[in-house]
């Protein structure tokens, strides 16, 4: 299992190493000690292995991430697992802002907070938070499913495509183009399967969320919406 520390190693060494691994390795699990908000650690992986971060990460880790599986023992910083294609990225506390954006697949996890623009822009990727999100996340999601144990921030799902939003708590306020929508028995089950997912089942009750979706009006200008614009 190595073992890779900030402190006496340039970050550039450990992404360069991460980089070189292939699908068949043997060098499965890798532990990288004192990041110190250092930024994109562990970016741009394309295999099955572990990186399990011990403390707290910087701009972008986790990014364009493919396969593998970061564990961030701390906050992160914007953007972590920005742009992730597959895998799955753990964050254990809060995630600043723009967590989870453009990604494409996946699995994002966060134990605690995330922050603005959660989930913007998000073409398929699963983000389950486990607290609240700030305001303006899931803005123009496309694709994915965003899951809050917590609240929301005003104007959740401004010009929101197809993504499939899920909120406990409170919100406070709708962003252009999106409404709540009727909870029907295919959604708690589709809910139970992600947080199944994110290992949450039988801790959280589906029923106990709304969801929230594109009501399809801003597709195409007509000037009957302008005033949504």
């Amino acid at each position: 299992m190595p073992t890779f520390d900030l402190n006496s190693s340039p970050l550039r060494e450990l992404n360069q190493a991460l980089h070189a691994l292939r699908s068949d390795t043997n060098e499965t699990h890798w532990t990288v000690n004192h990041p110190e908000g250092r930024h994109a650690i562990a970016a741009g992986l394309d295999a099955p292995i572990t990186v399990e971060i011990e403390g707290i990460v910087g701009y972008y880790c986790a990014g364009m991430n493919k396969q593998a599986s970061v564990l961030v023992n701390g906050n992160a910083g914007v953007g972590v697992a920005e742009n992730m294609i597959s895998g799955f990225v753990h964050v254990r506390g809060d995630a600043s802002q723009s967590a989870g954006a453009t990604a494409h697949g996946g699995l994002l996890l966060i134990d605690g907070n995330a922050g603005a623009r959660c989930g913007i822009s998000m073409k398929g990727i699963d983000i389950v938070v486990k607290k609240s999100i700030g305001h303006m996340s899931a803005f123009m999601a496309q694709a994915g499913s965003l899951v809050v144990l917590g609240d929301a921030g005003e104007a959740l799902g401004d010009s929101l495509y197809e993504a499939k939003l899920f909120v406990r708590g409170s919100v406070a306020s709708l962003g252009a183009d999106c409404v709540e929508k009727p909870m029907k028995d295919e959604h708690r089950e589709l809910l139970y399967a992600k947080l199944k997912n994110a290992g949450l089942a039988g801790e959280v009750d589906p029923s106990d969320f709304k969801r929230y979706g594109s009501a399809r009006t801003l597709y195409h200008f007509n000037v009957d919406n302008a005033g949504a614009y």
